[in-house]
C-alpha cells in the first residue's frame, strides 16, 4: 500500500501558464528610462479612482502606484526599490548594441547613467500625508 498518485491537473495548460507569466509583469527598464526624461507628467497625474491611491502616489523608477504617502516613503527605503535604482544606472539597451552583440561591430561596454532618486526630485515633504490632492 503506497501513497496516492498526485494528479497533474494543469500540466499542459499553456494559456494558464501564460496568464501567470504576464500577470505581474513590470515595465521594462528602457521604457522607465523614457519615462524619467519627463517625470512631471507621471508624478502629477490627475485623480483616477481606478488606480491605487487615486494615482497620486507613484514611484517613477519602479512604475508602481501606492495607496498613500507613508507607503510610498516606506517603499523608497525598501530593498526592491534600491535594486531597481541600481539596475537603472546602466545605460538602456539599444538597437546598435544588439547589432554589436550579433557580431556586426566591436563590443563596447554599457556606460553608467546617473539616476536621481524620486524622493530627491520632489522637494515637498509630505510625510504621513494620506489625503488625495485634486488635479
Amino acid at each position: 500500500m503506497g501513497r496516492n498518485r498526485l494528479k497533474k491537473m494543469h500540466k499542459g495548460d499553456k494559456p494558464l501558464k501564460e496568464k501567470y507569466r504576464t500577470k505581474r509583469r513590470t515595465k521594462d527598464l528602457d521604457l522607465i528610462h523614457n519615462d524619467m526624461k519627463s517625470p512631471d507628467s507621471l508624478l502629477k497625474q490627475e485623480v483616477d479612482l481606478d488606480k491605487p491611491g487615486a494615482a497620486q502616489f507613484y514611484c517613477l523608477t519602479c512604475a508602481k502606484y501606492f495607496i498613500n504617502q507613508k507607503a510610498l516613503t516606506d517603499h523608497f527605503k525598501s530593498k526592491p526599490h534600491k535594486r531597481r535604482l541600481k539596475a537603472l544606472e546602466v545605460e538602456p539597451y539599444t538597437h546598435e548594441e544588439a547589432e554589436r552583440a550579433a557580431g556586426m561591430g566591436s563590443y563596447i561596454a554599457p556606460k553608467k547613467v546617473e539616476v536621481l532618486a524620486q524622493d530627491k526630485l520632489a522637494p515637498e515633504d509630505r510625510e504621513g500625508d494620506t489625503t488625495m490632492k485634486p488635479a
